[in-house]
């Protein structure tokens, strides 16, 4: 494709149930839909699971009215070593050289990378942090990852797992006491007495699918809010049912809405510290919840020096719809002067 050839660009986002591709025409720096497909995914069979994207890119080419190059969001991340995925939903993907086998198969360009990298690109590009020089994606669902945009740009870093916030390790001290001490009273932040925080006993260390203990997202993910739920007495209630509940008045779920909030403020003002972006924009299904919002600024103050702002904390644009969007827009990151 040279550069004066009409260019487009196909996005496919794989997800454990569903594998959805959007065919995108370039036009100057914007990406026009022009056609969507969406087909359930072979989850066992890797013969099958090339077959049915082939099948997808064969359609979206004609649509399109040309081969264009892939980019594909995957769950999970690859060896930096071997080229294999590695921790995905998809069991017809794991340890398979996905992106190797994708090349062969469709016969052209592709560009492979993270499922939530490729969400903070989409939010990054005509998203909800467009025109910021730096931004955080930071997916929140039923895992924790997300990715680091600079001027626009996705950076993957050395092994592209730039942004797998959810794999930090939990800090000691929240572990044995939940809740940090509180700040002096000059200091402290003006938050809502039902969400201030409450003290209880040592939080369990957990094990995470990846194969270490104690990560991020088994506690501040949607399965771990409702975990610390359980921990702290209530019922086996989902984020929703939680919020739903503190809000008729119920003393423990309103005590798991600050702890979770308390969690989740450490991690992000960890990401300030680390990566200080301009925006971070919340993805995945608790950036449906919208005292985070309100409550995240303060929670994260409490784990932040004196003179360290916090970025705003902004809700994506695209959501659920990203994914695809964002993967296409990986290709042409990778792809665009070939």
């Amino acid at each position: 494709m040279t550069n004066s050839e009409p260019r487009g660009y196909h996005g496919i986002d794989i997800g454990g149930t569903k594998i959805e591709l959007v065919a995108f025409a370039e036009e100057g720096r914007e990406l026009k839909e022009v056609h969507r497909e969406r087909i359930a995914t072979p989850g066992t069979d890797f013969a099958e699971f090339l077959l049915a994207i082939q099948g997808l890119v064969g359609r979206a080419d004609k649509a399109l009215g040309l081969r264009a190059p892939v980019g594909i969001g995957l769950p999970g991340v690859i060896d930096s070593a071997t080229g294999r995925q590695l921790s995905s939903n998809v069991p017809a993907l794991n340890g398979r050289a996905v992106a190797h086998a994708l090349k062969d198969a469709l016969e052209r360009p592709v560009a492979v990378g993270n499922d939530c990298q490729c969400f903070a690109l989409s939010e990054a590009q005509g998203g909800a942090a467009h025109g910021q020089p730096t931004m955080f994606g930071a997916i929140i669902g039923t895992g924790a990852g997300g990715g680091y945009c600079v001027d626009g740009r996705l950076l993957r870093g050395a092994n592209g797992v730039a942004g797998e916030w959810g794999h930090w390790p939990l800090p000691a001290s929240q572990l044995t006491s939940q809740m940090p001490p509180q700040p002096a009273p000059s200091q402290a932040p003006q938050i809502s007495p039902q969400l201030a925080p409450q003290s209880a006993a040592a939080l369990p260390v957990l094990d995470c699918p990846c194969g270490r203990r104690g990560c991020l997202e088994r506690y501040v993910s949607g399965p771990g809010m409702s975990r610390l739920h359980l921990h702290l007495g209530g019922g086996d209630e989902t984020p929703a049912a939680i919020v739903a509940q503190a809000r008729a008045g119920s003393a423990v779920a309103a005590k798991t809405m600050a702890l979770h909030a308390d969690l989740l403020g450490h991690a992000l003002a960890t990401l300030v510290l680390t990566l200080d972006p301009h925006a971070i924009v919340l993805g995945g299904g608790l950036s449906q919840l919208a005292h985070l919002y309100d409550q995240l600024p303060a929670a994260m103050r409490r784990h932040l020096f004196p003179g360290v702002r916090v970025p705003p904390i902004l809700p994506p644009k695209f959501g659920d719809a990203g994914g695809a969007r964002g993967s296409a827009l990986l290709a042409r990151q990778q792809f665009a002067n070939t």
